[in-house]
């Protein structure tokens, strides 16, 4: 059976891949409105007209670098919710792929948390939009479910912690370097610690809710 022939990747495929991380440091550094194409250019070591060879604007450059972000991410969310996984365990797979997108695109998630809100009114960047509200389901339904399924405190505020996990996991691209001290499955882990300690239901709670439902059973 003949072997399936991987993908040639070009030398000029190869070079905007490197223009558009240069520009996703750029971006992420200076912001966006105040980053001219020059200023790329300059990082990028050539002249501003030999940009516009590769990229129409820095508009094209600011959306394919958002785009394979979010794609990525949206690969790995979408595998992990379609595991079948517990609440409990989607949460923690959901925030160890959030970390390891952290450590792909760093740059990219920084970008994206401070201009998002400014972006998503031109029709252009609209996607971001779409984005959040999915992201936003998706968190909240995992919630939901594990107060309903007794694996998180009856008394959470599901929305609340939602933004608490959320802001608290993609502030790590305003430090985060890749190849540091801690992996990012490692810094997860630390994470995740912190956090369910405070969201998963206590020994005492579990065992409580457990002789109720025994009680239930046998009065019915």
């Amino acid at each position: 059976m003949p072997t399936k022939k991987k993908p040639q990747v070009t030398a000029a495929a190869v070079r905007r891949g490197e223009l558009l991380n240069t520009a996703a440091e750029v971006f992420a550094e200076h912001g966006y409105n105040a980053t001219t194409v020059r200023r790329i250019a300059d990082h990028a070591g050539m002249l501003a007209g030999s940009l516009y060879y590769h990229f129409d604007s820095k508009e094209s450059m600011l959306e394919e670098i958002l785009r394979t972000f979010l794609d990525e991410l949206w690969g790995g969310y979408d595998t992990v919710l379609a595991a079948g996984l517990g609440p409990r365990e989607t949460l923690e797979a959901l925030v160890t792929e959030s970390f390891r997108e952290i450590d792909r695109h760093r740059a990219a998630v920084a970008i994206y948390q401070k201009e998002s809100r400014q972006l998503v009114a031109q029709d252009r960047f609209a996607f971001l939009a779409e984005s959040q509200r999915r992201f936003e389901r998706a968190w909240l339904s995992t919630l939901e479910r594990g107060v309903a399924e007794h694996v998180f405190r009856s008394d959470l505020d599901v929305r609340l912690t939602y933004r608490f996990v959320r802001d608290t996991v993609w502030v790590a691209a305003s430090w985060y370097r890749p190849g540091g001290q801690h992996s990012p499955e490692e810094i997860a882990r630390q994470y995740l610690s912190m956090v369910l300690d405070g969201i998963a239901v206590r020994a005492t709670q579990h065992e409580e809710h457990s002789e109720k439902s025994v009680h239930s059973d046998h009065s019915g």
